[in-house]
């Protein structure tokens, strides 16, 4: 639970104002002509967990993951990077992070670094600014070959979702984009990278078999959401948040949804109109815990969501795997 909710639309505006500033970098760029050294076993920097995660999975026994924020009780958005984090992020090899306003704090340590970069948001069709910040360099041809994957997709009120880690399609390019990233600074291992990144996507596209299934068996059902944490899969899937735009933007931003807000919440879960509660265990306040205990008091299915991988969970695949379940089991209760 945050202690201060308010705090996190402060920092927002903070990394956004900084973002503005950055350097322009691409989806796998270097930041200085000299690139990394060449080695057997590159260090990677993630921002978070998640990413960490998904770079692992390309890694593997040949290169060494760091996760910046690693906290499944925390809220990312408040994470503040210590003096080390930068030092770690100035050292890398090779960094894997989310772009936007998210983890900007990567993009302003990385102007001193020579690492390959790997801007999850830069993949986007609309780039780093589809989320309201500031646009970054493409590879040619990446946003025209992925259009399609994104077309649809839900947007908060600021436009595209930052949560992209929610999006399966994009994040099998994260991984197709960090073994290539691997590749150069390890040539030596490329091979295995890759075949590593073709496992991976192998992984997803299982899941996204699933998010198809339930699109079949229940496309335009009707479902609410604390904060738009998961509108990419609830795209993919079929489903329609319907969960009052001004309470989900007021979470996502540490503010507090108005009271009108909140009975409109409490009104459509009393009354059943939504299938589930999606439910973000780590941006929790009095306004969310309401909606949940009138969820649980309804029968209406809870599906507990998280920004970061659950304890004892280090595995992309099976974290997404576990919250789609949920999402299956709620909506065949």
């Amino acid at each position: 639970m945050r202690t201060s909710p308010n705090r996190r639309g402060t920092l927002r505006s903070l990394a956004a104002t900084t973002l503005v500033a950055a350097t322009a970098l691409a989806a796998v760029a270097c930041s200085s002509d000299d690139g990394p050294r060449e080695t057997d076993h590159p260090s990677v920097v993630a921002s978070t967990d998640v990413w960490g995660s998904v770079a692992a999975a390309v890694g593997g026994e040949h290169a060494e993951v760091t996760s910046l924020f690693n906290s499944p009780g925390a809220d990312p958005h408040e994470f503040e990077p210590s003096m080390a984090d930068t030092a770690k992020i100035e050292d890398a090899d090779v960094l894997v992070y989310n772009g936007g306003h998210y983890d900007a704090y990567v993009e302003t340590a990385a102007e001193s670094s020579r690492a390959l970069q790997v801007n999850a948001a830069s993949l986007l069709p609309g780039g780093v600014e589809s989320l309201g910040g500031h646009d970054h360099d493409h590879e040619a041809g990446d946003e025209d070959e992925h259009a399609d994957e994104h077309a649809g997709h839900n947007h908060s009120h600021d436009g595209a979702n930052e949560h992209v880690f929610y999006d399966l399609a994009l994040v099998g390019q994260v991984a197709d984009k960090t073994a290539d990233a691997l590749a150069e600074v390890s040539p030596m291992n490329a091979q295995y990278y890759r075949d590593n990144a073709v496992a991976f996507n192998e992984g997803i596209s299982e899941l996204r078999g699933r998010l198809a299934a339930i699109k079949k068996a229940h496309d335009g059902t009707d479902v609410a959401a604390t904060e738009p944490l998961s509108s990419y899969l609830l795209d993919e899937a079929g489903l329609v948040d319907i969960a009052p735009p001004a309470f989900t933007a007021a979470v996502e931003n540490g503010q507090s949804p108005s009271a009108a807000d909140v009975a409109t919440f409490t009104d459509l879960l009393q009354n059943r109109k939504a299938a589930a509660l999606l439910y973000n265990t780590q941006a929790v306040d009095p306004a969310t815990q309401t909606v949940l205990q009138i969820a649980r008091r309804s029968n209406v299915p809870v599906v507990e969501l998280t920004e970061s991988l659950p304890s004892g969970v280090t595995d992309y695949l099976a974290w997404q795997s576990a919250q789609i379940e949920q999402l299956e089991q709620a909506l065949n209760a």
